[in-house]
């Protein structure tokens, strides 16, 4: 079968490029177009737009190149006609997809969304669309099957992909990498600001002010596949810190703590088992609109499934110097620390078990 593969930045390239290779077992025949990053082209196929060329944040950002996005969207339809696929299918990037799976569905395309829009957290409403316009959900996090069940629509939980992304990968020789790296013996708290340059840009400078203060660490910084390090460079001001790129999984692995800015790496990180503190900071305009639509107690994926505060959201105004400080002392200290790995167990065992992509695969091909 021919499948079009639409994911819009790295988590959504990783999950795909796993989803192609489960694919490819199930179909001898698979051959695949997409939208979507390195991961996916090393499976194979024809690559038709990088990520990194649409990597728009907020509402603001969307409606400042909203001239750019539409674009990207007729172009889109137009490469569909012409490959003609036998699947289409939708990972994550709702903003764009469902415009796209509206159109498909009318065109009588197959439809199959995986990592399914989080309508949950933001206008339910949305859930009529997605009845209309797409064939198969595969939903990844367990709370998502009850919520589409309340609006009487049969979706597929298939467990978190991120599972087996974490258990399939090899090992890292922790003195090995610190060598590697040029890494000292001190305990390393790992910085995620985020892969998008308008993210990197509101969170780093604040997570650095921390180097200063907490001087019997390390303060290792890891740069997204998206970009160079020529664009972090000019907010390294101290000597106590490292930078090490595309290597996020390793760095988590040898982590003592970490600060992360909120999105699928907050799931990541307690998935390694690190002590983290949530981070997140807007523009003014896209935090007053998502303050005014967003319906959840919680940002971080770990707390929305554990649904109570297992990590510390630092959001808008609360993400500061100050406030940073304090909680980073706060995962610090052994018996926070100790409650914090009670609760990544529990996490764990929400999330089910691993072969995510090998029952999508499945369920597409039947």
């Amino acid at each position: 079968m021919k499948y079009y593969i639409i994911a819009g930045e790295a988590s959504g390239d990783l999950h795909a490029s796993n989803l192609m290779k489960a694919l490819q077992k199930e179909d001898a025949t698979a051959d695949f177009r997409f939208w979507g990053g390195d991961l996916m082209q090393s499976v194979g196929g024809t690559l038709v737009k990088h990520y990194k060329e649409r990597a728009f944040m907020g509402f603001a950002e969307v409606i400042l190149n909203l001239r750019t996005v539409l674009g990207f969207i007729k172009f889109c339809k137009k490469d569909i006609e012409q490959y003609q696929p036998d699947q289409i299918i939708f990972i994550d990037n709702s903003g764009f997809n469902l415009r796209i799976a509206k159109w498909a569905k009318q065109k009588n395309f197959k439809t199959n969304y995986y990592i399914a829009p989080q309508v949950w957290a933001s206008r339910a409403s949305r859930v009529e669309d997605i009845k209309r316009d797409i064939d198969k959900m595969f939903v990844t996090l367990p709370f998502e099957k009850e919520f589409y069940k309340k609006h009487n629509y049969d979706v597929y939980f298939v467990g978190h992909p991120l599972l087996d992304a974490i258990a399939d990968r090899k090992q890292v020789d922790e003195v090995n990498f610190k060598k590697e790296h040029n890494l000292s013996d001190k305990p390393i708290i790992a910085l995620l600001p985020g892969s998008r340059k308008q993210e990197i840009t509101k969170m780093l400078s604040v997570m650095l002010k921390m180097a200063t203060k907490f001087t019997d660490y390390q303060f290792v910084i890891a740069g997204a596949p998206s970009q160079e390090y020529e664009f972090y460079k000019q907010f390294i001001k101290v000597d106590n810190v490292k930078f090490i790129s595309n290597k996020t999984y390793d760095l988590l692995s040898i982590s003592y703590a970490a600060l992360v800015t909120s999105g699928t790496a907050t799931l990541e990180t307690a998935l390694f088992k690190v002590p983290q503190v949530v981070c997140y900071k807007g523009s003014w305009l896209s935090y007053q609109i998502a303050k005014r639509i967003v319906t959840l107690k919680f940002i971080s994926l770990v707390n929305l499934i554990m649904d109570r505060e297992v990590v510390t959201e630092l959001i808008q105004n609360d993400f500061n110097e100050k406030r940073l400080e304090e909680e980073l002392h706060k995962i610090l200290d052994e018996k926070e620390r100790e409650k914090m790995f009670e609760s990544y167990y529990d996490l764990e065992q929400k999330l089910g078990g691993k072969g995510a992509s090998e029952n999508v695969a499945k369920l597409i091909v039947q």
